[in-house]
């Protein structure tokens, strides 16, 4: 079982940045993947950014690539979103998920792909 824990949202300008953590606990953090998807009012939970296990991979949703920066420190059980420019359409909730079936050079771009996920936190983006 893991626990996740996220947190860093609030709110902000559109053009500000933000950064995000999501802190694992309960099992080997390095034995899984990560990533960040977002819920904004009304619409589907949807993928914005993925790392694996090592840190090696990562990759993004289009609409991020440029702006956002996931990482993570394995030592500290922390995943990082860094999030640069942001707009107002991108006022969601932000939840991270982890993945232990996933290769460790895998990474999750589905809801399906993740087993665990955080309680989510609020990012509003004001114009």
């Amino acid at each position: 079982q893991v626990q996740l824990v996220e947190s860093g949202g609030g709110l902000v300008q559109a053009g500000d940045s933000l950064r995000l953590s999501c802190t694992a606990s309960g099992r080997t953090f390095s034995n899984y993947a990560m990533g960040w998807f977002r819920q904004a009012p009304g619409k589907e939970r949807e993928f914005v950014a993925a790392i694996s296990r090592t840190g090696t991979r990562t990759d993004y949703a289009n609409s991020v690539k440029g702006r956002f920066t996931i990482s993570r420190d394995n030592a500290k059980n922390t995943v990082y979103l860094q999030m640069t420019s942001l707009k107002p359409e991108e006022t969601a909730v932000y939840y991270c998920g982890a993945d232990f079936r996933l290769s460790e050079t895998g990474l999750g771009y589905t809801l399906g792909a993740y087993n665990y996920w955080g309680q989510g936190t609020q990012v509003t983006v004001s114009s």
